[in-house]
């Protein structure tokens, strides 16, 4: 199918829209080629996926020119897409302990958005080389030495330091999208310690140094609980993340309070082009004080609650990355009603190293940094290595059969870590919004805590 398509794209690529089609068409080409001579390699339907989206953006203005040709181009660009999630569902093994996906269209959907989704972030990653691979591969062996030598291995809590309510925050009225909300904005406060390899570097980032959220409240004198919600990877922004936490539900119909962080290097706080430049991509060194920064903002952000409404039952929700941070606030308070893990990223070394190519593998193994270094070095920003401080029964985990972005053995391994079980749901990363066990699965943890009525 895709090699079909790519065929017809390429013999379409002439004239006015030989440089539009041209790239989908060589795209689904070359995956649908490599698929058939080496199947079961994850990058080929990854690319195929993102090839099926490009190719029917490009086909709708070929329609115009040759009515014929463009849908042709179109239905072959969203066969390949679905013959891509369809080989992944094929090729991908699933983990004893894990419900079998079903084999179906829209599962072989929403697996192709997921791939579809790696293959942009994996073809976009800003990859050190050269002179910058090995000043990454010195600073992040340094780290790793001063983290062992200073005993935070054996005791990651040691790591972070408690921090205090917010001085003095600004908070202005706002709106998008016909919804009106107020953003808090306090400075960070966070300041790696000195003795760290790359502090100075990071304490240099003045945009990212002061912390925001988007905040919905109540302003009656009822007592309501406040929700902590915690956006994933590449959001950060109030337009994407109001679609992420729902102000109809959980404001409106649920009449909770909703505070949302805006995670470090994200949306405002950006240092990049893009929302969460450096986070994930480049050197790891980045990574570490990311999150230990997003330790202390989130910390600092329960703070701030606590001292606006003492006494207020606090819940956690964050979703892949968000998930990730929701685990590790876990470790750290103690007196949550609830931390909610979805989809969670869980070992983002074993994650990024999954995704890196093989020529960047292969060098980072000669220098030093494969995965079991990026894991010491991450273990003291890991909910892994850091025990839960709330109660079983507070700590909730949901995950896809299916996902790609985050696989489903990481939300296992973090249920294994908390002695809790995970609520699956028949789909894939990108299609969690919409499945209707992920909704019930977080009312019944808010109706546990005593929120919502039975």
């Amino acid at each position: 199918m895709p090699i079909a398509a790519g065929l017809v794209f390429l013999s379409a690529s002439g004239g006015f829209w030989f440089l539009w089609i041209l790239f989908p068409g060589a795209l689904l080409l070359a995956t649908g080629v490599g698929l058939l001579l080496w199947p079961g390699d994850r990058r080929l339907v990854e690319f195929m996926a993102l090839g099926g989206v490009l190719g029917a953006v490009a086909a709708l203005p070929v329609l115009l020119g040759s009515f014929h040709l463009g849908l042709a181009a179109l239905l072959l660009a969203a066969a390949s897409f679905l013959a891509a999630g369809s080989a992944d569902l094929v090729h991908e093994p699933v983990e004893e302990g894990i419900p079998e996906p079903t084999r179906t269209i829209s599962m072989a959907a929403k697996v192709a958005l997921d791939d579809a989704v790696i293959a942009y972030f994996v073809g976009s990653a800003k990859l050190p080389s050269g002179r910058a691979a090995e000043e990454a591969a010195r600073a992040s062996l340094a780290l790793e030495k001063t983290i062992e030598q200073s005993g935070w291995l054996r005791e990651p809590t040691a790591f972070h330091d408690a921090p205090p309510p917010p001085d003095a925050p600004a908070i202005e009225a706002a709106r998008v999208r016909s919804l009106d909300y107020e953003r808090l904005t306090y400075e960070s406060g966070f300041v790696p310690r000195r003795e760290l390899p790359g502090a100075e570097s990071w304490s240099g980032y003045d945009r990212n140094s002061r912390a925001v959220a988007w905040m919905l409240r109540h302003r009656d004198k009822r007592r309501r609980p406040w929700l902590l919600g915690i956006h994933g990877y590449r959001m950060g922004m109030p337009w994407l993340d109001f679609l992420l936490f729902s102000p109809r539900w959980l404001h409106q119909r649920l009449g909770l309070n909703v505070l949302m962080p805006v995670l470090p290097l994200h949306g405002p706080r950006r240092i990049g082009l893009r929302s969460g430049d450096l986070f994930l991509d480049g050197n790891p060194v980045n990574l570490l004080f990311s999150e230990a920064q997003a330790v202390w903002d989130l910390r600092r952000a329960i703070a701030w609650i606590r001292q606006q409404d003492p006494g207020a039952s606090i819940g956690v929700l964050g979703f892949s990355l968000g998930g990730y941070n929701a685990a590790l606030l876990a470790g750290f308070e103690s007196d949550l009603a609830f931390a909610i893990a979805g989809i969670p990223a869980v070992d983002f070394a074993a994650l990024l190293w999954r995704n890196l190519p093989p020529g960047y593998k292969r060098y980072f193994d000669q220098q030093g940094m494969g995965l079991e270094h990026r894991r010491r070095l991450l273990s003291v920003v890991s909910p892994l290595a850091i025990a839960p401080r709330i109660a079983a029964d507070r700590r909730y985990i949901f995950a896809g059969v299916a996902d790609r972005l985050v696989p489903p053995e990481e939300p296992m391994r973090l249920a294994a870590h908390w002695g809790v079980p995970v609520e699956w749901y028949q789909g894939a990363h990108l299609s969690f919004r919409g499945e209707p066990g992920v909704t019930a699965h977080i009312e019944a943890a808010m109706r546990r805590a005593g929120w919502l009525a039975s």
